[in-house]
């Protein structure tokens, strides 16, 4: 029986230069989409998938996320005092456990391998999951979100999981891209990995974007490379299988009413939001 996935890695230490400036300020994990903010969303797809213990991966100018998690006695006491009782309900529903989240720094910007390397202590020798939070997933045809569904890829298989994406052929060296092994259905094998190859020469057009398995091998790897270059994305090379659930990244969130859309301009560093009735 493969060891369940307990434990996620939120890496929320980055300076969020490509939204300057509406990050000057606030956390791009705590931007909101509609009247939750992003960080939020990530945390409910891992809780969805099961994880119980969350470890954010922190930097400065980012403790607005720990309260965030914290309880606000001042503003419960107000709403409460004004009958507002739908609106403590939920905040509650959002409240993480006591003791299940569990804040470490990553004292320099080192890239993302760097940010999991951090973690290794808090993770300890277990598989994990491992969500980028300023990517958020649309839910598939059943209903289950990206995350849910690597773990379904975990369970079967194994090994370490990774969700891809995929583009247009003319955007794959904005990525890391997969080269595409044997076809297993809803998930497939990755033969390699390339990160943002240049033009015209990526090995497919499925971009990992933003949820992983992993098994504490990994850490190994990042510890070899201690003295090297850790930027390169945490699985280099140690990815099973990719699942191929429907993920929006930088792309699109759909809830009732409302259609937003968060474009990236790449080239240009520019980014649009928009919403469409």
């Amino acid at each position: 029986m493969r060891k369940p996935i307990r434990k996620a890695v939120l890496p929320v230490a980055g300076l969020g230069t490509r939204f300057l400036p509406a990050t000057k300020a606030v956390p791009k994990e705590m931007l909101t989409v509609v009247d939750r903010p992003i960080l939020q969303h990530v945390v409910d797809e891992a809780r969805a998938a099961g994880v119980e213990k969350f470890i954010f991966v922190t930097g400065r100018n980012k403790g607005v996320i720990e309260d965030h998690f914290d309880i606000a006695y001042e503003l419960d006491d107000t709403l409460r005092r004004r009958g507002r009782l739908q609106a403590i309900e939920a905040l509650k529903a959002d409240m993480l456990p006591e003791g299940a989240a569990s804040f470490t720094r990553q004292q320099s910007p080192l890239g993302l391998g760097h940010a999991v390397w951090c973690a290794r202590d808090l993770v300890g020798r277990e598989p994990f999951a491992l969500l980028l939070p300023d990517m958020i997933t649309s839910p598939g045809s059943r209903g289950d979100q990206c995350l849910a569904q690597c773990v379904e890829v975990y369970e079967r298989f194994g090994g370490n999981v990774v969700a891809v994406e995929e583009v247009a052929p003319d955007e794959t060296q904005y990525y890391g891209v997969v080269r595409v092994g044997e076809d297993e259905g809803h998930a497939f094998e990755i033969k390699s990995m390339v990160e943002k190859p240049p033009k015209g020469t990526a090995p497919s057009n499925w971009i990992i974007s933003g949820r992983y398995i992993l098994q504490p091998e990994i850490f190994d790897f990042l510890e070899n490379g201690r003295k090297g270059n850790r930027r390169r994305d945490p699985a280099y090379r140690r990815h099973d299988r990719a699942c191929q659930a429907p993920v929006l990244p930088r792309r699109a969130l759909r809830r009732p009413h409302l259609r937003l859309r968060l474009e990236a301009r790449l080239p240009h560093r520019q980014h649009r939001l928009r919403a469409d009735a």
